[in-house]
């Protein structure tokens, strides 16, 4: 049987993360910089640990108003300070509701910036590496963040996702693209099994594009997310793949 992580978004202002839950296997919490506080990081923790859900710290730009989606100048320096520093909050909170952190995974432009830029990568993963060396470390798939990351000795998780599309070199489409998010559930739910079975994803031109995925980013800020998980999560069932989150070191 294969097995696939589901990990979601949380913490970051949506309506839905008491549905949502349940339905996912690890959660990404905002740490306090693009979204979220000690009061949401905490809501958002109790939750997943009474559910049984991977805690992960998602941090991001400290840019409220673009929702930390925004691309500003950064240096690695400055990178490895801020991951650093949105760990430790979320961390805080984890041990003292007696949980562990497993994984993490930067937000938005963060995400994307060291999705490109080596330098920036490895500014990330030697900031969980130095946070925590046992946390996982969840990156695009293809991207440097991946090997950055295996460099440092950490463990990696390629992330892949459910209804953004792709393009013929394996990048997501950019967001300011009218076909960069697929609305139809069918053909999410399509994608999702073709990638856990063969491996693969269907670009925006009809390429075929090998791509390996240990995770699926299940968006949950849109007003059908509850719906949409439910039915991955029944439909991966009856395809036969188990969900769960890595086991820990």
């Amino acid at each position: 049987m294969r097995c696939i992580d589901l990990n979601c978004d949380l913490g970051e202002g949506a309506a839905h993360d008491a549905e949502l839950m349940p339905l996912i296997t690890s959660a990404n919490i905002a740490c306090g910089g693009h979204a979220g506080g000690a009061e949401t990081m905490r809501t958002a923790v109790e939750l997943a640990l009474r559910h049984g859900v991977a805690v992960g710290a998602h941090p991001g730009f400290e840019d409220r108003g673009f929702f930390g989606r925004r691309e500003l100048p950064l240096t690695p320096t400055e990178a490895h300070a801020l991951v650093r520093r949105q760990i430790a909050a979320l961390d805080r909170v984890v041990r003292s509701c007696g949980g562990r952190l497993a994984h993490v995974k930067p937000h938005g432009a963060l995400y994307h910036l060291s999705a490109r830029d080596a330098a920036l990568a490895l500014a990330v993963a030697t900031a969980v590496r130095e946070s925590d060396p046992r946390l996982i470390l969840v990156g695009l798939a293809g991207s440097e963040l991946l090997p950055a990351g295996r460099g440092c000795g950490l463990r990696i998780a390629s992330e892949v996702f459910a209804d953004r599309t792709y393009q013929p070199d394996g990048s997501l489409t950019p967001r300011s693209r009218p076909d960069a998010l697929i609305a139809d559930e069918t053909a999410a739910v399509a994608q999702v099994l073709r990638l856990v079975r063969e491996g693969a994803v269907i670009a925006t031109d009809g390429t075929r594009v090998m791509m390996t995925g240990d995770t699926v980013c299940v968006h949950g800020d849109g007003p059908h997310a509850v719906e949409f998980a439910r039915r991955l999560r029944r439909e991966l069932g009856t395809a036969g793949v188990e969900v769960q989150a890595p086991h820990p070191d």
